[in-house]
Parts: C-alpha cells; sequence; structure tokens
C-alpha cells in the first residue's frame, strides 16, 4: 500500500500559501504549537509517517478530511513466491535388532 501526499494542494484550495500561514491555522483552529521547521517539512516532503493527532490537527486547520490530505493506493501487490517445502530425507534402514533408527 502507498500513500501520495496531497498537504500542499489541499492547503494552496484554501489559499494557505506558507508555512507561516499553515502554522498559524494549526495554532488557532486546532491548538497544535508546531516548529517553523516541522511545518515546513510537512508541506516539502511525503511523511515517512503521521501521528493521528497531527493528521486531525491538519484536518480541523484546513477543515477538510484525510481523503484530501491522502491518497492511497489499494492496488493488491503480488505476493511473494513461497519457498519450496524441504525435502525430507529419507531415514536409514535400520539395523537388526535395533528398534530405532541411529540419530
Amino acid at each position: 500500500m502507498k500513500a501520495t501526499w496531497r498537504l500542499r494542494m489541499a492547503a494552496a484550495q484554501r489559499e494557505v500559501w506558507t508555512g507561516a500561514q499553515l502554522r498559524r491555522l494549526l495554532a488557532e483552529k486546532a491548538g497544535l504549537q508546531m516548529s517553523s521547521a516541522s511545518v515546513s517539512a510537512l508541506l516539502t516532503k511525503q511523511p515517512a509517517q503521521l501521528k493521528l493527532d497531527t493528521l486531525a490537527a491538519l484536518c480541523t486547520a484546513l477543515d477538510c478530511t484525510p481523503n484530501d490530505l491522502l491518497d492511497i493506493d489499494t492496488t493488491p501487490v503480488a505476493a511473494a513466491p513461497t519457498p519450496p517445502a524441504p525435502v525430507a530425507r529419507a531415514a536409514a534402514p535400520a539395523k537388526p535388532g535395533r528398534s530405532m533408527p541411529p540419530l
């Protein structure tokens, strides 16, 4: 599953053009204080992970839903081939007088 980050598009549709504007909105509407560097990273990079609280704050600040911020590819991926089962070795024939094969 792969997600595409669409924060810049969602922000621009709401006439939020700078990190400073987004930072102010996050503080005013959602009560989330973020550093300028963190807001800048959200706008310029696709995050590898995102806290649900941050996602909720972005949705509140931009008056949108997570669907406006994320585009998730739900195309099934091909399953990795399963390795073949190990081949069982044949037990050595039992020697006369023994009840179990040697270890």
